[in-house]
């Protein structure tokens, strides 16, 4: 089966992404041919991973000093105190800067380890193996890494960009629909902001994405890679044109945040609460046309998540989202700043709303 390799450079990091089938079999030869090279290793295990998969994958390193963590993907576990059950291990196995940290897991897991990574003796050699669709797709590129506080979602992190990005496509399948969908979310988003072209290839073939059938699941994750590559390395730090990846965050963050992190709205799912509100509020501020919201609204309803916003908020919370949505690492004034839609392709970044206005919009979205 043919290994995908996107190569992302970057002003302080080049590095590469390999997506395909099977690559935790043959993680030993891939590091080699990657030049990656360590004495000691910590992998960070996402607890979910059927077993399967992590015995494969300490049989392939067993010629190395190994030590295992596993951690419960939580994103009430994003926090100090598990960065410092990291930390913790590296100091007293005594890891220098020419080893290595592996984050096999999600976007949570892969947050934490990179955060850690980022700050242990000011930088340790980070690979990421990402176990989950939205992590393959979104959060394991681009090097964000980040821990949530009382105030909101990943206020506190770095970028740090990994040495190596490992896709195995084969672990999808142990996924439950539910985070299928998750993943799927940031795909539907990378494709808005890429092309009506990229739109209508999922729009086509959504049903085949969503059960992972090849080469439709593979296309897809090639595709929103490939997407992202092209963003990072033109705004590694989000300094300006990277903020076209937050479409629909700025909701989605507030609405995580506003329940607490709780189980009963994933990342994904909010995300895609937060396409729906990015697209209602595209049109409303005369940026979208009637017909593209529709289209995409159709779409959306086509993907089966089962969720809605007014199953999580009555009208008496919309000062706890506006608040949270004030917090938002990308506002640099009293206003709050929305990336919205103008046309496939064509993303407004820097839309400065009064949160008065905002208020408005979402007490009458809250039914």
């Amino acid at each position: 089966m043919k290994i995908n390799k996107i190569n992302i450079r970057t002003n302080t990091k080049n590095y590469s992404i390999l997506i395909g089938r099977g690559l935790i079999n043959k993680i030993d030869k891939i590091f080699k041919n990657n030049n990656i090279t360590f004495e000691k290793c910590l992998i960070v295990a996402d607890k979910n991973i059927p077993y399967k998969f992590k015995k494969t994958l300490y049989k392939k390193l067993k010629s190395k000093k190994i030590f295992e963590i596993e951690l419960v993907p939580s994103e009430k576990n994003k926090n100090y105190t598990t960065i410092e059950k990291v930390h913790k291990i590296l100091f007293e196995r005594r890891f220098n800067r020419s080893d290595c940290v592996i984050s096999f897991g999600g976007g949570i897991i892969g947050d934490i380890v990179g955060f850690a990574s980022s700050t242990f003796k000011r930088g340790l050699k980070f690979i990421n193996i990402p176990s989950t669709l939205l992590s393959q797709v979104d959060s394991s590129i681009g090097g964000k890494t980040g821990i949530n506080n009382k105030y909101g979602k990943n206020l506190v992190g770095s970028f740090y960009q990994p040495d190596l990005v490992v896709s195995d496509i084969d672990i999808l399948n142990s996924l439950p629909k539910r985070e299928i969908i998750c993943g799927y979310a940031e795909i539907l988003k990378s494709s808005i902001i890429d092309s009506y072209k990229s739109f209508v290839y999922l729009d086509k073939n959504l049903e085949k994405i969503l059960r992972l059938k090849s080469p439709f699941i593979e296309n897809s994750i090639l595709k929103a890679c490939t997407l992202k590559k092209i963003v990072v390395e033109k705004d590694v730090n989000e300094k300006n044109f990277r903020k076209v990846l937050n479409l629909g965050h700025t909701f989605a963050h507030a609405y995580e945040s506003a329940l607490g992190f709780s189980k009963k709205l994933n990342h994904g799912e909010a995300v895609i609460l937060g396409i729906k509100s990015s697209v209602e509020f595209s049109l409303q501020s005369g940026n979208l046309s009637k017909n593209k919201l529709n289209i995409i609204m159709s779409h959306i309803n086509r993907i089966g998540m089962k969720v809605k916003i007014n199953n999580f908020f009555k009208k008496k919370d919309t000062d706890k989202i506006l608040n949270f949505m004030k917090s938002d690492k990308k506002n640099n004034s009293e206003k709050i700043n929305l990336i919205l839609i103008k046309n496939f392709g064509k993303i407004k970044i820097d839309f400065q709303i009064n949160p008065l206005i905002l208020k408005r919009y979402i007490f009458n979205s809250l039914n």
